[in-house]
């Protein structure tokens, strides 16, 4: 069974709905991806996105395309990311979905690529820049290689759509709270839009969903948790650990806020 259905098939039985936080490797120091993506387990995450850097991240705001150039800056690449997934699970049994643009991916190549995924440990894949109806090799590849697809629904997405994403997505589909780039917001969840979009995804979906962009607070988490299976995290992880110049003060940070994140029941 994939890890990622095995999860969530675990957190079903308990009550409890996914942390997902987002990590950029290598940021902000050298050295810092396999310690950090311990720290975070240690933190409670459930499922954990590793982002390939690019050099043209067209669905990520500033702090994640900083963090991304640092990355390619620190020699971050598909290999370099697929041998600390490796390295990481020797210790750890946590899902790991790479969230990366369908360039570089096709620069390594598909086949090899899903096949090397499969190999390190890689559970499912988010590729942001691809659409669904786009998607059928994709597609065909990673189920060769029993690779999760994860695709997008928008605000803006009509429920035929939704319907079709949900179909193409292999265990969950990643709801995007707002329509633009990610990054931190102020109390964008707390209005009745973001509401009526997810009570629209969840009368069109078979499937789990999660959502990101914007999850910044405890408060975030718990009304995300409120109507989807799992909360991402991502810029606002990315500005907590930014200031750190050590490894030990990063991994600190990490996984205490991580936790601060966690709903109380």
């Amino acid at each position: 069974m994939n890890r990622i259905e095995q999860t969530f098939q675990q957190l079903k039985k308990s009550g409890r709905k996914a942390l997902i936080p987002y990590i950029t490797p290598e940021f902000p120091i050298q050295g810092s991806t396999l310690p950090l993506l311990n720290s975070l387990v240690e933190g409670g995450a459930d499922l954990i996105e590793v982002g390939i850097p690019f050099s043209d991240p067209l669905a990520d705001g500033e702090t994640i395309q900083h963090s991304s150039e640092t990355a390619l800056k620190n020699g971050v690449n598909i290999r370099f990311i697929l041998e600390k997934v490796s390295q990481f699970r020797a210790k750890s049994d946590v899902p790991i979905l790479l969230m990366g643009y369908i360039n570089p991916l096709l620069r390594y190549g598909l086949e090899n690529f899903f096949a090397d995924c499969a190999s390190h440990g890689v559970d499912g894949v988010i590729i942001p820049d691809l659409p669904p109806e786009e998607a059928a090799e994709v597609i065909r590849i990673s189920q060769a290689h029993d690779i999760s697809n994860v695709f997008l629904i928008a605000p803006t997405t009509p429920p035929e759509r939704i319907r079709r994403i949900d179909e193409l997505s292999t265990h969950f589909s990643y709801c995007v709270s707002v329509t633009g780039v990610t990054g931190v917001r102020a109390r964008h969840l707390q209005n009745g839009a973001f509401e009526r979009f997810l009570s629209t995804v969840r009368t069109n979906v078979r499937k789990r969903f999660v959502v990101g962009f914007g999850i910044t607070t405890k408060e975030d988490v718990a009304t995300v948790w409120n109507h989807a299976d799992g909360a991402v995290v991502g810029s606002a992880l990315i500005s907590k650990i930014a200031v750190a110049s050590t490894l030990e003060q990063l991994t600190s940070e990490a996984k205490h806020f991580l936790r601060s994140l966690r709903p109380t029941a």
